[in-house]
């Protein structure tokens, strides 16, 4: 999906700076303080597409059934433990694409993957999935935008006494 719109563009550009205080560059070290690549218009705009394609969007090394590191398989298994429906899922492997692993995290400004979308919002990578999942807080937006049920409040009140008897 991602290929032919990133090959094709001839708008991606490198900008390098050089600081005085960067060191010469050498065998190990390139001596570049600071690179970064911009994103084309059209590479951007396949991806914000793809975020917003389904509710909840994961870009992650390797698949669902065959995760490839084991924070791609750390978020899978919290968005299995709450229920998030196949049909309200995407995932794209980035390992099959090495142009949209570069892309995707200058997209959103996070240095790792996986990373996480719900309803087209950026939300973040495997440490910050476990970290709501653990507050409580990753089953609200989940709720709130629809991906999973909202447990009626008379059923929650009676797990939770039944888990605490």
């Amino acid at each position: 999906m991602f290929r032919s719109a990133l090959r094709a563009s001839t708008s991606l550009s490198f900008a390098v700076r050089r600081t005085a205080a960067a060191p010469r560059a050498t065998a190990l070290s390139p001596g570049l303080q600071f690179a970064r690549r911009y994103l084309s218009n059209d590479v951007r705009q396949k991806i914000q597409q793809a975020v917003q394609s389904t509710p909840v969007v994961v870009f992650m090394k390797g698949t669902p059934d065959l995760p490839q590191c084991g924070f791609s398989r750390a978020v899978v298994q919290v968005l299995d433990l709450h229920g998030v429906p196949p049909e309200k899922m995407k995932t794209f492997n980035v390992l099959e694409d090495s142009e949209l692993r570069s892309s995707i995290k200058e997209f959103s400004d996070w240095p790792t993957v996986p990373q996480v979308y719900i309803n087209g919002e950026f939300v973040g990578g495997c440490d910050i999935i476990l970290s709501m999942h653990q507050s409580g807080e990753l089953e609200n937006l989940l709720e709130k935008a629809d991906v999973i049920p909202k447990i009626p409040e008379s059923e929650s009140q009676t797990q939770s006494s039944a888990s605490s008897s």
